[in-house]
Protein backbone atom coordinates (compact mmCIF):
# COMPACT_ATOMS: atom_id res chain seq x y z
CA UNK A 1 0.00 0.00 0.00
CA UNK A 2 2.89 2.25 0.80
CA UNK A 3 4.67 1.43 -2.10
CA UNK A 4 1.55 2.52 -4.42
CA UNK A 5 1.28 5.74 -2.34
CA UNK A 6 4.97 6.62 -3.61
CA UNK A 7 4.25 5.81 -7.01
CA UNK A 8 1.31 8.15 -7.00
CA UNK A 9 3.12 10.78 -5.02
CA UNK A 10 6.50 10.43 -7.33
CA UNK A 11 3.53 10.60 -10.52
CA UNK A 12 1.92 13.61 -9.19
CA UNK A 13 5.94 15.63 -8.57
CA UNK A 14 6.57 14.96 -12.20
CA UNK A 15 3.63 15.96 -13.62
CA UNK A 16 3.80 19.23 -11.07
CA UNK A 17 7.32 19.72 -12.78
CA UNK A 18 6.18 19.20 -16.24
CA UNK A 19 2.81 21.41 -15.66
CA UNK A 20 4.97 24.44 -14.44
CA UNK A 21 7.99 23.78 -16.79
CA UNK A 22 5.53 24.33 -19.62
CA UNK A 23 6.64 20.92 -22.06
CA UNK A 24 3.42 20.17 -23.04
CA UNK A 25 0.67 22.35 -24.77
CA UNK A 26 -1.08 19.59 -26.63
CA UNK A 27 -4.55 18.76 -25.18
CA UNK A 28 -6.66 17.98 -27.90
CA UNK A 29 -5.63 13.74 -27.23
CA UNK A 30 -5.00 11.85 -24.34
CA UNK A 31 -5.71 11.48 -20.97
CA UNK A 32 -8.26 14.19 -20.15
CA UNK A 33 -7.80 14.58 -16.34
CA UNK A 34 -4.03 15.14 -16.86
CA UNK A 35 -5.11 17.71 -19.63
CA UNK A 36 -6.94 19.15 -16.56
CA UNK A 37 -4.17 18.86 -14.12
CA UNK A 38 -1.23 20.29 -16.50
CA UNK A 39 -3.44 23.30 -16.90
CA UNK A 40 -4.91 24.14 -13.67
CA UNK A 41 -1.50 24.06 -11.92
CA UNK A 42 0.00 27.05 -13.26
CA UNK A 43 -3.30 28.79 -13.58
CA UNK A 44 -3.63 28.22 -9.91
CA UNK A 45 -0.57 29.71 -8.86
CA UNK A 46 -0.58 32.49 -11.33
CA UNK A 47 -4.22 33.45 -9.41
CA UNK A 48 -2.90 32.68 -5.99
CA UNK A 49 -0.04 35.20 -7.19
CA UNK A 50 -2.33 37.83 -8.15
CA UNK A 51 -3.97 37.96 -4.45
CA UNK A 52 -0.73 37.40 -2.84
CA UNK A 53 0.21 41.09 -5.10
CA UNK A 54 -3.02 42.53 -3.72
CA UNK A 55 -2.10 41.25 -0.24
CA UNK A 56 1.25 42.56 -0.02
CA UNK A 57 0.25 46.35 -1.54
CA UNK A 58 -2.22 46.91 1.24
CA UNK A 59 0.23 46.15 4.00
CA UNK A 60 3.03 48.09 2.69
CA UNK A 61 1.00 51.30 2.39
CA UNK A 62 -1.30 51.18 5.26
CA UNK A 63 1.60 52.10 7.19
CA UNK A 64 1.97 55.04 5.16
CA UNK A 65 -1.77 56.66 6.28
CA UNK A 66 -5.30 56.20 6.36
CA UNK A 67 -5.28 58.33 3.54
CA UNK A 68 -3.38 56.40 1.39
CA UNK A 69 -5.07 53.07 1.98
CA UNK A 70 -8.07 54.92 1.11
CA UNK A 71 -6.95 56.49 -1.84
CA UNK A 72 -5.81 52.71 -3.53
CA UNK A 73 -9.53 52.26 -2.72
CA UNK A 74 -11.23 54.95 -4.30
CA UNK A 75 -8.50 54.64 -7.10
CA UNK A 76 -9.21 50.83 -7.44
CA UNK A 77 -13.09 51.39 -8.54
CA UNK A 78 -12.06 53.52 -11.19
CA UNK A 79 -9.50 51.06 -12.47
CA UNK A 80 -12.32 48.18 -12.53
CA UNK A 81 -13.31 49.58 -15.79
CA UNK A 82 -10.08 49.54 -17.39
CA UNK A 83 -9.88 45.96 -16.13
CA UNK A 84 -13.09 45.11 -17.53
CA UNK A 85 -12.00 46.18 -20.72
CA UNK A 86 -8.65 43.87 -20.10
CA UNK A 87 -10.73 41.12 -19.04
CA UNK A 88 -13.19 41.14 -22.02
CA UNK A 89 -10.72 41.46 -24.43
CA UNK A 90 -8.32 38.62 -22.73
CA UNK A 91 -11.35 36.12 -22.90
CA UNK A 92 -11.56 36.93 -26.70
CA UNK A 93 -7.82 36.67 -27.23
CA UNK A 94 -7.71 32.80 -25.20
CA UNK A 95 -11.41 32.02 -27.15
CA UNK A 96 -9.61 32.76 -30.41
CA UNK A 97 -6.08 31.75 -30.26
CA UNK A 98 -6.97 27.90 -28.40
CA UNK A 99 -9.33 27.55 -31.45
CA UNK A 100 -6.80 28.19 -34.15
CA UNK A 101 -4.27 26.05 -32.31
CA UNK A 102 -6.67 23.60 -31.90
CA UNK A 103 -7.81 23.47 -35.76
CA UNK A 104 -3.55 23.66 -36.40
CA UNK A 105 -3.73 26.89 -37.62
CA UNK A 106 -0.70 28.76 -36.01
CA UNK A 107 -0.39 31.38 -38.36
CA UNK A 108 -4.15 32.15 -37.77
CA UNK A 109 -3.14 32.01 -33.49
CA UNK A 110 -0.33 34.51 -34.71
CA UNK A 111 -2.51 37.33 -36.18
CA UNK A 112 -4.86 36.79 -33.59
CA UNK A 113 -2.22 37.27 -30.77
CA UNK A 114 -1.05 40.81 -32.95
CA UNK A 115 -4.89 42.04 -33.12
CA UNK A 116 -5.74 41.80 -29.86
CA UNK A 117 -2.22 43.31 -28.55
CA UNK A 118 -2.70 46.24 -30.85
CA UNK A 119 -6.51 46.70 -29.72
CA UNK A 120 -4.97 46.78 -26.08
CA UNK A 121 -2.04 49.18 -26.68
CA UNK A 122 -4.96 51.72 -28.34
CA UNK A 123 -7.14 51.06 -25.36
CA UNK A 124 -4.44 51.70 -22.61
CA UNK A 125 -2.99 54.67 -23.92
CA UNK A 126 -6.35 56.71 -24.32
CA UNK A 127 -7.24 55.66 -20.78
CA UNK A 128 -3.88 56.43 -19.60
CA UNK A 129 -3.34 59.91 -20.66
CA UNK A 130 -7.05 60.86 -19.49
CA UNK A 131 -5.38 59.54 -16.48
CA UNK A 132 -2.71 61.53 -16.22
CA UNK A 133 -4.27 65.46 -16.95
CA UNK A 134 -7.22 64.40 -14.95
CA UNK A 135 -5.90 62.49 -11.92
CA UNK A 136 -7.42 65.10 -9.35
CA UNK A 137 -10.88 65.28 -10.34
CA UNK A 138 -10.88 61.32 -11.08
CA UNK A 139 -10.60 61.19 -7.19
CA UNK A 140 -12.77 64.60 -6.14
CA UNK A 141 -15.62 62.98 -8.28
CA UNK A 142 -15.07 59.41 -5.96
CA UNK A 143 -16.21 61.80 -3.27
CA UNK A 144 -11.69 62.10 -2.41
CA UNK A 145 -11.74 64.80 0.76
CA UNK A 146 -9.30 67.66 -0.70
CA UNK A 147 -6.47 66.43 1.98
CA UNK A 148 -6.77 62.59 0.31
CA UNK A 149 -6.42 64.17 -2.80
CA UNK A 150 -3.74 65.99 -2.54
CA UNK A 151 -1.37 63.36 -1.15
CA UNK A 152 -2.75 60.57 -2.93
CA UNK A 153 -3.24 61.90 -6.49
CA UNK A 154 0.19 61.01 -7.80
CA UNK A 155 -1.04 56.95 -7.18
CA UNK A 156 -4.06 57.48 -9.35
CA UNK A 157 -2.11 59.45 -12.01
CA UNK A 158 0.85 56.69 -11.72
CA UNK A 159 -1.65 53.61 -11.94
CA UNK A 160 -4.08 55.22 -14.54
CA UNK A 161 -1.96 56.75 -16.75
CA UNK A 162 0.28 53.14 -16.82
CA UNK A 163 -2.61 51.10 -17.27
CA UNK A 164 -1.10 49.54 -20.24
CA UNK A 165 1.13 47.50 -18.15
CA UNK A 166 -1.40 45.56 -16.69
CA UNK A 167 -3.27 45.68 -19.77
CA UNK A 168 -0.46 43.97 -22.29
CA UNK A 169 0.02 41.54 -19.15
CA UNK A 170 -3.46 40.19 -18.97
CA UNK A 171 -3.84 40.22 -22.61
CA UNK A 172 -0.24 38.45 -23.25
CA UNK A 173 -0.91 35.98 -20.55
CA UNK A 174 -4.62 35.17 -21.76
CA UNK A 175 -3.00 34.51 -25.37
CA UNK A 176 -0.15 32.18 -23.94
CA UNK A 177 -2.98 30.44 -21.78
CA UNK A 178 -4.99 29.58 -25.74
CA UNK A 179 -2.14 28.16 -27.00
CA UNK A 180 -2.07 26.21 -23.83
CA UNK A 181 1.33 27.85 -22.90
CA UNK A 182 -0.21 28.17 -19.22
CA UNK A 183 2.95 27.97 -17.41
CA UNK A 184 4.52 31.05 -19.09
CA UNK A 185 1.51 32.93 -17.55
CA UNK A 186 2.51 31.85 -14.70
CA UNK A 187 6.34 33.30 -14.38
CA UNK A 188 5.27 35.97 -15.84
CA UNK A 189 2.95 37.14 -13.06
CA UNK A 190 5.78 35.64 -10.64
CA UNK A 191 8.57 38.01 -11.74
CA UNK A 192 5.90 40.72 -11.46
CA UNK A 193 4.91 40.20 -8.49
CA UNK A 194 8.42 39.13 -7.19
CA UNK A 195 9.66 42.73 -7.67
CA UNK A 196 6.91 44.58 -6.52
CA UNK A 197 7.16 42.82 -3.46
CA UNK A 198 10.90 43.82 -3.53
CA UNK A 199 10.60 47.82 -5.09
CA UNK A 200 6.91 48.40 -2.66
CA UNK A 201 9.00 49.30 0.58
CA UNK A 202 11.80 50.57 -1.71
CA UNK A 203 10.01 53.15 -3.41
CA UNK A 204 7.00 53.63 -0.43
CA UNK A 205 9.49 54.69 2.69
CA UNK A 206 12.98 55.70 0.40
CA UNK A 207 15.82 53.45 0.22
CA UNK A 208 19.45 54.37 -0.79
CA UNK A 209 19.51 57.09 -4.01
CA UNK A 210 15.29 56.57 -4.18
CA UNK A 211 13.23 58.90 -2.56
CA UNK A 212 10.46 58.40 -0.03
CA UNK A 213 7.18 58.66 -2.07
CA UNK A 214 3.98 57.50 0.34
CA UNK A 215 1.81 56.31 -1.52
CA UNK A 216 2.95 57.04 -5.05
CA UNK A 217 5.61 54.46 -4.62
CA UNK A 218 3.42 51.57 -4.32
CA UNK A 219 2.15 52.74 -8.12
CA UNK A 220 5.25 53.06 -9.16
CA UNK A 221 6.66 49.87 -8.28
CA UNK A 222 3.76 48.09 -9.17
CA UNK A 223 4.20 49.75 -12.41
CA UNK A 224 7.64 48.63 -13.00
CA UNK A 225 7.20 44.84 -11.75
CA UNK A 226 4.14 44.83 -14.53
CA UNK A 227 6.32 46.73 -17.05
CA UNK A 228 9.52 44.04 -16.63
CA UNK A 229 6.99 41.10 -16.84
CA UNK A 230 5.31 42.15 -19.75
CA UNK A 231 9.07 42.66 -21.74
CA UNK A 232 9.59 39.55 -20.53
CA UNK A 233 6.19 38.47 -22.13
CA UNK A 234 6.90 40.39 -25.50
CA UNK A 235 10.53 38.42 -25.26
CA UNK A 236 9.13 35.12 -25.07
CA UNK A 237 6.66 36.28 -27.97
CA UNK A 238 9.14 37.14 -30.50
CA UNK A 239 12.30 34.65 -29.24
CA UNK A 240 11.19 32.31 -27.23
CA UNK A 241 10.21 28.91 -26.52
CA UNK A 242 6.04 29.59 -26.63
CA UNK A 243 3.91 27.85 -29.10
CA UNK A 244 3.20 31.56 -30.91
CA UNK A 245 6.51 32.84 -31.96
CA UNK A 246 6.01 36.33 -33.79
CA UNK A 247 8.15 38.13 -36.55
CA UNK A 248 8.60 41.51 -37.43
CA UNK A 249 6.37 40.92 -41.01
CA UNK A 250 3.35 39.80 -38.54
CA UNK A 251 2.88 43.11 -37.27
CA UNK A 252 0.43 43.98 -39.37
CA UNK A 253 -3.43 44.89 -39.11
CA UNK A 254 -6.00 42.59 -40.07
CA UNK A 255 -9.47 44.62 -39.44
CA UNK A 256 -11.74 41.17 -39.74
CA UNK A 257 -10.02 39.40 -37.24
CA UNK A 258 -9.79 42.94 -35.18
CA UNK A 259 -13.89 43.06 -35.14
CA UNK A 260 -14.14 39.35 -34.18
CA UNK A 261 -11.86 40.01 -31.10
CA UNK A 262 -13.92 43.34 -30.28
CA UNK A 263 -17.50 41.55 -30.76
CA UNK A 264 -16.39 38.56 -28.51
CA UNK A 265 -15.07 41.00 -26.19
CA UNK A 266 -18.21 42.69 -25.66
CA UNK A 267 -19.44 40.35 -23.90
CA UNK A 268 -16.76 39.26 -21.61
CA UNK A 269 -17.14 43.10 -20.35
CA UNK A 270 -20.59 43.07 -20.16
CA UNK A 271 -20.08 40.19 -17.88
CA UNK A 272 -17.37 41.83 -16.07
CA UNK A 273 -19.22 44.91 -15.49
CA UNK A 274 -22.64 43.17 -14.12
CA UNK A 275 -20.73 41.27 -11.90
CA UNK A 276 -18.57 44.16 -10.23
CA UNK A 277 -21.58 46.57 -10.07
CA UNK A 278 -23.76 44.19 -8.38
CA UNK A 279 -21.01 43.87 -5.74
CA UNK A 280 -21.11 47.72 -5.16
CA UNK A 281 -24.75 47.52 -4.94
CA UNK A 282 -24.52 45.31 -2.18
CA UNK A 283 -21.53 47.17 -0.57
CA UNK A 284 -24.60 50.59 -0.73
CA UNK A 285 -26.49 47.69 1.22
CA UNK A 286 -24.19 46.56 3.37
CA UNK A 287 -23.26 50.13 4.73
CA UNK A 288 -26.64 50.70 6.15
CA UNK A 289 -26.02 48.12 8.73
CA UNK A 290 -22.59 49.62 10.32
CA UNK A 291 -19.07 49.80 9.63
CA UNK A 292 -18.71 46.92 11.54
CA UNK A 293 -20.91 44.65 10.07
CA UNK A 294 -19.47 46.11 6.77
CA UNK A 295 -15.69 45.25 8.19
CA UNK A 296 -16.71 41.28 8.64
CA UNK A 297 -18.29 41.07 5.39
CA UNK A 298 -15.17 42.77 3.54
CA UNK A 299 -12.91 40.67 5.46
CA UNK A 300 -14.88 37.27 4.36
CA UNK A 301 -15.54 38.32 0.83
CA UNK A 302 -11.16 38.80 0.86
CA UNK A 303 -11.11 35.61 2.65
CA UNK A 304 -13.23 33.92 0.21
CA UNK A 305 -11.23 35.15 -2.93
CA UNK A 306 -8.21 34.08 -1.96
CA UNK A 307 -9.51 30.31 -1.90
CA UNK A 308 -11.45 30.74 -4.84
CA UNK A 309 -8.24 31.50 -6.83
CA UNK A 310 -7.52 28.11 -7.37
CA UNK A 311 -10.97 27.07 -8.62
CA UNK A 312 -11.20 30.14 -10.84
CA UNK A 313 -7.62 28.26 -12.13
CA UNK A 314 -9.62 25.35 -12.80
CA UNK A 315 -12.60 27.74 -14.25
CA UNK A 316 -9.60 29.25 -17.06
CA UNK A 317 -8.30 25.32 -17.98
CA UNK A 318 -11.84 24.31 -18.79
CA UNK A 319 -12.23 27.64 -21.17
CA UNK A 320 -8.39 26.62 -23.21
CA UNK A 321 -9.72 22.67 -23.15
CA UNK A 322 -12.94 23.50 -24.90
CA UNK A 323 -11.26 26.43 -27.33
CA UNK A 324 -8.57 23.89 -28.57
CA UNK A 325 -11.13 20.62 -28.68
CA UNK A 326 -13.52 22.57 -30.59
CA UNK A 327 -10.86 23.82 -33.18
CA UNK A 328 -9.98 20.36 -33.37
CA UNK A 329 -13.39 19.52 -34.08
CA UNK A 330 -13.52 17.62 -31.02
CA UNK A 331 -17.12 18.85 -29.75
CA UNK A 332 -17.60 15.99 -27.07
CA UNK A 333 -14.41 15.34 -25.71
CA UNK A 334 -14.44 19.56 -25.09
CA UNK A 335 -18.11 18.67 -22.94
CA UNK A 336 -16.82 15.91 -20.97
CA UNK A 337 -13.55 17.99 -20.50
CA UNK A 338 -16.36 20.54 -18.93
CA UNK A 339 -18.11 18.27 -17.08
CA UNK A 340 -14.49 16.60 -15.35
CA UNK A 341 -13.43 20.03 -14.80
CA UNK A 342 -16.91 20.69 -13.09
CA UNK A 343 -16.45 17.60 -10.99
CA UNK A 344 -12.99 18.30 -9.68
CA UNK A 345 -13.65 21.95 -8.76
CA UNK A 346 -17.07 20.89 -7.08
CA UNK A 347 -14.54 18.33 -4.32
CA UNK A 348 -12.39 21.03 -3.90
CA UNK A 349 -15.20 23.90 -3.29
CA UNK A 350 -16.82 21.01 -1.29
CA UNK A 351 -13.54 20.72 0.98
CA UNK A 352 -13.42 24.57 1.34
CA UNK A 353 -17.12 24.79 2.17
CA UNK A 354 -16.84 22.37 5.28
CA UNK A 355 -13.86 24.23 6.78
CA UNK A 356 -15.75 27.91 6.25
CA UNK A 357 -18.71 25.98 8.02
CA UNK A 358 -16.73 24.25 10.69
CA UNK A 359 -13.83 27.58 11.56
CA UNK A 360 -15.43 30.55 10.19
CA UNK A 361 -15.10 32.27 13.76
CA UNK A 362 -11.60 31.43 13.60
CA UNK A 363 -10.67 32.06 10.56
CA UNK A 364 -12.39 36.03 10.73
CA UNK A 365 -10.70 36.70 14.81
CA UNK A 366 -7.22 36.29 12.72
CA UNK A 367 -8.35 39.15 10.78
CA UNK A 368 -9.95 40.87 13.55
CA UNK A 369 -10.99 40.13 17.54
CA UNK A 370 -13.98 42.74 17.42
CA UNK A 371 -16.67 40.64 18.60
CA UNK A 372 -19.15 42.07 15.86
CA UNK A 373 -16.88 41.93 12.93
CA UNK A 374 -15.83 38.28 13.90
CA UNK A 375 -19.88 37.45 14.46
CA UNK A 376 -20.65 39.04 10.91
CA UNK A 377 -17.91 37.80 9.05
CA UNK A 378 -18.49 34.22 10.07
CA UNK A 379 -22.12 34.47 9.36
CA UNK A 380 -20.89 35.30 6.08
CA UNK A 381 -18.35 32.81 5.44
CA UNK A 382 -21.12 30.13 6.83
CA UNK A 383 -23.44 30.88 4.73
CA UNK A 384 -21.84 31.65 0.84
CA UNK A 385 -20.15 28.29 2.01
CA UNK A 386 -23.68 26.80 1.54
CA UNK A 387 -23.61 27.55 -2.33
CA UNK A 388 -19.95 26.41 -2.84
CA UNK A 389 -20.47 23.01 -4.46
CA UNK A 390 -22.67 24.98 -6.52
CA UNK A 391 -20.60 27.67 -7.50
CA UNK A 392 -17.76 25.11 -8.39
CA UNK A 393 -19.77 24.16 -11.41
CA UNK A 394 -20.97 27.51 -12.62
CA UNK A 395 -17.67 28.74 -12.68
CA UNK A 396 -16.64 26.36 -15.15
CA UNK A 397 -19.54 26.55 -17.17
CA UNK A 398 -19.39 30.26 -17.36
CA UNK A 399 -15.66 29.81 -18.46
CA UNK A 400 -16.55 27.23 -20.56
CA UNK A 401 -18.90 29.24 -22.95
CA UNK A 402 -16.17 32.37 -22.70
CA UNK A 403 -13.61 29.95 -24.15
CA UNK A 404 -15.91 28.47 -27.23
CA UNK A 405 -16.24 32.33 -28.10
CA UNK A 406 -19.75 32.32 -26.57
CA UNK A 407 -19.75 34.88 -24.16
CA UNK A 408 -22.80 36.25 -24.93
CA UNK A 409 -24.55 33.36 -22.69
CA UNK A 410 -22.71 34.06 -19.55
CA UNK A 411 -23.89 37.85 -20.06
CA UNK A 412 -27.13 36.89 -20.05
CA UNK A 413 -27.05 34.59 -17.25
CA UNK A 414 -25.43 37.03 -15.36
CA UNK A 415 -27.54 39.72 -16.07
CA UNK A 416 -30.70 37.24 -14.83
CA UNK A 417 -29.03 36.44 -11.37
CA UNK A 418 -27.22 39.37 -10.55
CA UNK A 419 -29.32 42.50 -11.48
CA UNK A 420 -32.97 40.65 -11.78
CA UNK A 421 -32.71 38.00 -8.55
CA UNK A 422 -29.51 38.94 -5.99
CA UNK A 423 -30.22 42.40 -6.01
CA UNK A 424 -33.96 43.10 -5.87
CA UNK A 425 -34.02 40.16 -3.20
CA UNK A 426 -30.91 41.46 -1.03
CA UNK A 427 -32.50 44.65 -0.93
CA UNK A 428 -35.99 43.08 0.11
CA UNK A 429 -34.47 40.83 2.39
CA UNK A 430 -32.27 42.53 4.46
CA UNK A 431 -34.09 46.22 4.65
CA UNK A 432 -37.27 45.36 3.66
CA UNK A 433 -38.42 42.43 5.96
CA UNK A 434 -35.41 43.41 8.27
CA UNK A 435 -33.37 40.27 8.21
CA UNK A 436 -30.03 42.15 8.03
CA UNK A 437 -26.94 41.59 6.42
CA UNK A 438 -28.01 37.79 6.86
CA UNK A 439 -30.80 39.09 3.80
CA UNK A 440 -27.88 39.67 1.73
CA UNK A 441 -25.83 37.03 2.18
CA UNK A 442 -28.58 34.52 1.68
CA UNK A 443 -29.07 36.50 -1.66
CA UNK A 444 -25.57 36.22 -2.82
CA UNK A 445 -25.96 32.27 -2.30
CA UNK A 446 -29.06 32.29 -3.93
CA UNK A 447 -28.03 33.53 -6.77
CA UNK A 448 -24.85 31.47 -7.09
CA UNK A 449 -26.90 28.89 -7.35
CA UNK A 450 -29.19 30.07 -9.85
CA UNK A 451 -25.90 30.57 -11.85
CA UNK A 452 -25.25 27.49 -11.53
CA UNK A 453 -28.68 25.56 -13.05
CA UNK A 454 -29.14 28.03 -15.66
CA UNK A 455 -25.71 27.55 -16.31
CA UNK A 456 -25.95 23.74 -16.59
CA UNK A 457 -29.33 24.02 -18.62
CA UNK A 458 -27.75 26.24 -21.34
CA UNK A 459 -24.54 24.10 -21.54
CA UNK A 460 -26.50 20.57 -22.11
CA UNK A 461 -28.41 22.47 -25.17
CA UNK A 462 -25.00 22.38 -26.70
CA UNK A 463 -25.43 25.31 -28.73
CA UNK A 464 -22.13 26.21 -27.55
CA UNK A 465 -20.34 23.50 -29.52
CA UNK A 466 -21.71 25.50 -32.71
CA UNK A 467 -20.33 28.93 -32.49
CA UNK A 468 -17.71 30.08 -34.89
CA UNK A 469 -14.19 32.68 -33.66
Amino acid sequence: MNHQHTNTFKKFIRYFWIAISGKETEFTSGSIRKAIFMLSIPMILEMLMESIFALVDIAYVSKVSVNAVATIGLTESVITLVYALAIGLSMAATAVVARRIGEKDVDGARIAAVQAIGLGLVISISIGIIGIIYAQDILALMGGEPDLIAEGYGYTQFMIGGNITVVLLFLINAIFRGAGNASIAMWALVLSNGLNIILDPMFIFGFGPIPEMGVKGAAVATNIGRGTAVLFQLGILFFGWGKIKLMIKDLVLDFKVMFNLIKISMGGIAQFLIGTSSWIFLMRIMSEFGSEVLAGYTIAIRVMMFTLMPSWGMSNAAATLVGQNLGAQQPDRAERSVWKTGKYNAYFMGTVSLGYLIFANTIISWFNTTPKVVESGALCLQIIALGYIFYAYGMVMTQAFNGAGDTRTPTKINFISFWLFQLPLAYISSLVLGWGATGVFVAITLAEILIAVLAMIWFKKGKWKKVQV
